[in-house]
C-alpha cells in the first residue's frame, strides 16, 4: 500500500509567495513513502547527511502529513525525520476515522492522494472483496480526503492545488487489471469533476498517469521478466519509470509554474500511450 502525503505550509512571505511549501516540495521526496524499508535503515545522522535528501533539518518550516496504513513505519518515519512529520495512522477506507483524523489536521495547502491498492486478476476471477477493497482506496478514499481538504481550503479562502496518483492503465486495457484499469479511469474523471467545480475556488486539481514504477508495489506485480519484457517492448523510452520520474511531475503540477493547469492528465509512460 502506498503513502497519501499532504503538505501543510505557514504563512506566505511578504511577497506573497509561498517560500515554505516550496521549500518542502523539493526536499520532501516522495521515495520516503514508496520506499519505505530502505528509509528505516537509515540512522538518523544518515537522513541529514545523505546527499539525495539535503536539507531534512528544514522540513521544521512547514508541516508534513503522513497517512499511512503501516502504523510501524509511520511512528518511525516521525521518530527518523524530524517534528515536522506528523503521521496519521489510519485507514483511509474508513470514512469515520478519516474525517475524525484529517479534518483535525489542517489547514492545507497541497494535498498529493497517492494511496492505491493493486489486486490483479483475471476478468473471470475478479472476486468482491477485491473489487471492493480496490473502489474504497483507489477512488472513495480520493474523493473523501479531497473533500475534507478542500472544504479546508475554501473556508481559509486560499488557493490550492491537488494532485491525484493515477495511471496509464486509466487508458489502455491491461490484462488482469479489470478493477485496476477501471479505478484508475474513474479517477480520472473524478479529478475532471473536481477540477470544473474547485476551479471558482482557485484550486487546481490534475493527476499523474505513470506507467510501471519501480515500488515495492511494482516491483512484485511486474517480477516475472517475460511479463515485463512485454510491457518494457512497448515503452518508447525502453524502460520502467523511476520514482523520481513521479515525483518531478507531481513538484510540477503543485507549483505556481503550472498555475494555469488543471483539469488535466500528466502522462509519465515514456511513451507507452503512443505506441
Amino acid at each position: 500500500m502506498s503513502t497519501k502525503v499532504t503538505v501543510r505550509c505557514g504563512n506566505k512571505d511578504a511577497a506573497g509567495n509561498r517560500t515554505k511549501a516550496q521549500l518542502a516540495r523539493r526536499l520532501f521526496r516522495n521515495r520516503y513513502s514508496c520506499d519505505a524499508d530502505s528509509l528505516l535503515q537509515k540512522t538518523e545522522e544518515d537522513l541529514w547527511n545523505t546527499p539525495e535528501i539535503p536539507g531534512i533539518r528544514f522540513l521544521n518550516a512547514c508541516e508534513v502529513l503522513v497517512f499511512n496504513l503501516l502504523q510501524q513505519k509511520a511512528v518511525k518515519f516521525h521518530e527518523l525525520l524530524c517534528p515536522g512529520i506528523q503521521p496519521l495512522c489510519l485507514d483511509l477506507a474508513d470514512w469515520d476515522a478519516t474525517e475524525a483524523a484529517v479534518g483535525a489536521a489542517g489547514p492545507f495547502d497541497l494535498l498529493v492522494n497517492n494511496a492505491a491498492v493493486a489486486v490483479l486478476q483475471p476478468f473471470l476471477a475478479v472476486t468482491r472483496a477485491a473489487l471492493q477493497r480496490s473502489l474504497d482506496v483507489n477512488l472513495g478514499a480520493v474523493l473523501h480526503v479531497s473533500q475534507i481538504v478542500a472544504r479546508q481550503m475554501i473556508a481559509q479562502g486560499v488557493p490550492g492545488a491537488i494532485v491525484n496518483v493515477s495511471s496509464q492503465a486509466s487508458q489502455r486495457a491491461l490484462r488482469d487489471h479489470a478493477v485496476y484499469c477501471s479505478t484508475k479511469s474513474a479517477l480520472d474523471m473524478l479529478s475532471k469533476v473536481m477540477a470544473m467545480e474547485l476551479g471558482p475556488h482557485k484550486i487546481r486539481v490534475n493527476t499523474v498517469n505513470p506507467t510501471v514504477v519501480m515500488t515495492d508495489m511494482g516491483r512484485i506485480n511486474w517480477s516475472d521478466p517475460q511479463k515485463s519484457a512485454a510491457m518494457i517492448n512497448r515503452i518508447p523510452l525502453g524502460k520502467f519509470a523511476e520514482v523520481d520520474d513521479v515525483v518531478n511531475s507531481i513538484l510540477f503540477l503543485l507549483s505556481d509554474k503550472s498555475a494555469m493547469t488543471t483539469g488535466s492528465s500528466l502522462m509519465v509512460d515514456g511513451g507507452f500511450l503512443v505506441s
